[in-house]
């Protein structure tokens, strides 16, 4: 049965009975705390904390979730995967155990002819919690299954929670007995490779209190309302159904094997270690195309590195196999066709996705030769300094700088005989981790519990937006916080958070940033609004401080906005929708909105393109902007199905979470998006746009910036009183501007070659003497000392090679001269072949000296650079390099 049969039976048989069917969300999770989604539950979780409440009683799903924790096993084990998805039935409040159970052992077990699996009943083992009587029962007494085939597990196999305060309960787990060749008998509790688990059934009954782990937690009593959160692995039922032993061999993944044995030329099963190779590239490569299908793209830190380091990996392992040239493409090209089968959004947008994954390719095959020579220097530092560790801030930075996961360098680093500090590495990656989280969360929710929100909207419900058609209006104050905590009342100089009952401000999202403005309340109190979000979902936040007299919770208040910074938005937010639509005119679908922001004047808009956007291109995407402005375009909102909006042909961005309806403005015959965002209701309001240009961002990303109405206006002007002031300057008219100043700059160009020509010269003729001047230590001809302040690195380095050069007689030779240029000094070390025989080596010189003047440096032992802070201690620093010489000799 393929992969694609057994989601659409699932979805089938939930779907009659009584179960509404919720598409997939996007990979990227809708929530601060998860970078990706990584369980079927994860979209479902604000129905289970009871923030949202759920849009029926019933509810399945085939949810993709990409979990990277044990990513070090993949291809080693014959279940560790990056990506998988997860079939879930879910009941708020409506069904509960046995419900659960009837239903889960009659779609495994019921014929395939009637639409079930077709499971062996006789080789189904299930486990249930040590005190769960209940479920033990159900299992035996209403399903049939024979007590020895149950087993009783603890907290830590069979007992579900989220970590933290909150729903939780005991697990009832189905495992599939996969015989003999797969080891021992006994059951689930004695052998879980043959007893593979294909399905989980979370009773979620209890709520739980504080605790760290998996078993200390107290539980705080019965949830008013019971929920059941079950999960079955789509690709482990695939693994039985299909017969194979491990899921890499099951048909969505055994496809890609084939084409990486085809490119590298090695069969799958030839060796361990290369059918490992193998499985790693199948599974990375599929987990990179759905990331990529669901807006990621490759970046240094957050979920773009997830994506870096999964597809850095594949590309590494076809290396080691063998496979020359790009392979990544042909790889994908796979994926898509067979996924695309479950997800057709893969087929849409195939363009896109290689063009971003090529790019990413590309890109690491440059970066592979800087960052092996950053490696190899760190190497050697390493074990001239008699070190066998590579420190983990090394490893940072390769992986920061010139994006190498971490185990190619723990690999490259033990072929130099080296091991990697990764408890250091893993530190620094965790602080880049904790700084972005804690930077996007007190975003939201200033660092309040997000409890106290959570009650606001169950005592008062969602917060009204009334800002699409209104700038001010009557409210009431129905939440207060003071410093993050809830309060009855707010004084004055207090920095308040209020949450009313309706609010005209806009909140942070969707790229739009907040709107500002003022609440005035019945008493006369003033509160001054500096920033509006949503913490949780419905929740409306203003945050500010109270200007004048006394707020009090419950009171009647009046909220009014800054019209003209809202106008200012308005403008830049409708901009980017035009800038959007005639990128993709000029580029293809490719150039997708990536993100973006849009504040007064002002945006950015982020998009995909595997290379820079010519000058050329980008000057013609300006002018069909602002041709479209003169065609004075009418912009209108309306709300619609989703299925509507994509039958318009309306564009979705990446990432976004939807709802069933969605809003979509449309400018005139140009523009049509979905978006929940403020805009100008004519294209003629915008009045002018003016793009700044455009960058990279990220690997297949670039960032265009503009300006937008008096903004754009007021640029031009000082663009135009710069040019009258050259033009004056070069006695020229302003079109013969680039062609006069380029006249000056070579000019002053060649000027510059003829002085570094002359210093240069001047510096080596200090050469012969410096030779000749060289002091003999211990037999080691040393000549050291301090050459004119200003002196080129490059030229230091020049005249310490010509001076080594001229010390002749199979003399030992050390060459240390020292400059200081800006206000820093620099010296530069070299020996010569004697010398090193001797046990003299440069980069050990170097650290000397650099450490005597406040710095650092290294190199090989031939010769080395360093630097430091204190230009007073290069006397010191000179002495310090003829002890260490003497010692040496």
């Amino acid at each position: 049965m393929e992969s694609a049969e057994i989601r659409r039976r699932w979805l089938r048989f939930f779907e009659e009975r009584g179960h509404t069917v919720v598409p997939s969300a996007s990979l990227i999770a809708d929530d601060p705390t998860l970078l990706l989604v990584n369980a079927g539950m994860v979209p479902f979780k604000p129905y289970f904390l009871g923030e949202v409440k759920p849009p029926a009683p019933r509810a399945t799903s085939v949810q993709k979730c990409v979990r990277t924790p044990d990513i070090e096993e993949v291809g080693k084990t014959t279940r560790h995967g990056t990506f998988f998805q997860m079939c879930g039935n879910f009941s708020f409040g409506d069904y509960f155990k046995e419900g659960a159970i009837k239903h889960a052992w009659e779609l495994l077990t019921g014929s395939q002819a009637d639409g079930g699996y077709g499971l062996d009943p006789e080789k189904l083992w299930i486990t249930v919690y040590l005190d769960d009587d209940e479920a033990e029962r159900i299992w035996h007494e209403v399903v049939g299954v024979p007590k020895e085939r149950i087993q009783r597990l603890g907290k830590t196999e069979n007992y579900w929670s989220m970590g933290v305060p909150g729903p939780c309960g005991p697990c009832s787990e189905i495992n599939y007995d996969r015989g003999p060749d797969f080891g021992v008998e006994g059951g689930p509790a004695v052998n879980d490779e043959r007893y593979v688990e294909i399905w989980n059934l979370v009773f979620m009954q209890y709520e739980r209190g504080a605790g760290t782990g998996k078993e200390d937690f107290e539980i705080l009593g019965e949830l008013p309302s019971k929920n059941i959160d079950t999960g079955l692995g789509l690709e482990r039922l695939a693994m039985i159904l299909q017969d194979v032993p491990n899921m890499y061999e099951t048909d969505t993944l055994r496809v890609v094997i084939d084409k990486a044995t085809e490119l590298s030329g090695v069969h799958y099963g030839d060796s361990h270690d290369s059918d490992v190779s193998l499985r790693v590239v199948a599974d990375h490569i599929r987990t990179s195309t759905m990331l990529i299908g669901d807006g990621v793209t490759p970046g240094n830190e957050g979920r773009g590195y997830v994506l870096r380091r999964i597809m850095r990996r594949a590309i590494r392992n076809m290396r080691l196999l063998g496979a020359g040239g790009l392979v990544v493409g042909e790889l994908m090209d796979v994926v898509i066709k067979t996924m695309g089968q479950q997800y057709p959004e893969l087929l849409e947008d195939r363009r896109r996705i290689e063009t971003v994954a090529l790019a990413e390719e590309a890109a690491f095959v440059k970066t592979l030769k800087a960052g092996t020579n950053i490696l190899d220097s760190a190497v050697t530092d390493t074990k001239s300094s008699g070190g066998t560790v590579l420190p983990g801030d090394k490893a940072f930075l390769l992986h920061d700088t010139w994006g190498f996961p971490i185990d190619l360098t723990l690999e490259m680093a033990a072929e130099q005989g080296l091991s990697v500090d990764e408890d250091g590495f893993r530190r620094l990656m965790k602080e880049q981790r904790d700084r972005a989280k804690a930077d996007a969360q007190a975003k939201k929710s200033g660092h309040a519990d997000l409890s106290a929100y959570r009650e606001v909207a169950d005592k008062s419900g969602a917060t009204e937006f009334t800002g699409y058609g209104a700038t001010e209006g009557e409210s009431t104050v129905v939440g207060l916080l003071v410093n993050g905590a809830p309060a009855p009342a707010a004084h004055e100089g207090d920095e308040v958070e209020v949450v009313l009952d309706r609010t005209p401000f806009y909140a942070e999202g969707g790229g739009q940033l907040a709107d500002t403005g003022r609440i005035k309340l019945d008493s006369g109190a003033v509160v001054e609004v500096r920033d509006v979000q949503q913490p949780v979902p419905g929740v409306t936040v203003h945050k500010g401080v109270v200007q004048v007299g006394e707020v009090v919770l419950g009171s009647a208040a009046y909220a009014a906005i800054d019209v003209t910074r809202r106008r200012a938005i308005a403008r830049a937010h409708s901009a980017t929708h035009l800038t959007h639509q005639a990128l993709r005119d000029a580029l293809g679908p490719t150039a997708a909105q990536a993100g973006s922001e849009n504040s007064p004047g002002r945006f950015r808009f982020d998009f995909g393109s595997p290379a820079a956007v010519p000058g050329t291109v980008l000057t013609d995407v300006e002018q069909k902007i602002n041709d479209v402005l003169a065609r004075e375009l009418d912009v209108h909102a309306e709300v619609m199905s989703m299925d509507d909006a994509k039958k318009q042909g309306a564009i979705a961005e990446f990432g976004e979470k939807y709802g069933d309806r969605v809003r979509v403005v449309t400018i005139g015959d140009f523009s049509k998006e979905l978006c929940g965002g403020t805009h100008v209701h004519n294209t003629a309001q915008l009045g002018l746009v003016k793009l700044l240009g455009e960058s990279s961002i990220g690997s297949g990303v670039r960032r265009v910036e503009a300006l937008v109405g008096v903004d754009a206006y007021k640029f031009l002007a000082r663009e135009h009183t710069v040019v009258s002031q050259l033009t004056e300057l070069v006695k020229g008219r302003p079109e013969e501007l680039p062609e006069k100043i380029s006249g000056v700059l070579a000019k002053l160009k060649d000027a510059e070659k003829e002085i570094e020509k002359f210093r240069a010269e001047k510096v080596l003729q200090a050469a012969a003497g410096l030779a000749e001047g060289a002091k003999d230590v211990r037999g080691v001809a040393l000549a050291a000392g301090q050459v004119p302040d200003g002196t080129s690195a490059d030229d230091l380095r020049k005249l310490v090679l010509d001076v080594r050069g001229r010390i002749q007689g199979g003399r030992a030779a050390v060459v240390a001269l020292f400059t200081v240029a800006n206000g820093r000094p620099v010296t530069v070390i070299a020996t010569n072949e004697a010398a090193r025989e001797r046990g003299i080596k440069a980069g050990d010189l170097v650290r000397t000296a650099a450490k005597t003047l406040g710095g650092g440096g290294g190199g090989k032992p031939d010769v080395a650079q360093g630097g430091g802070q204190n230009a007073a201690a290069v006397p010191e620093a000179i002495e310090a390099v003829e002890r260490l010489v003497a010692e040496a000799a």
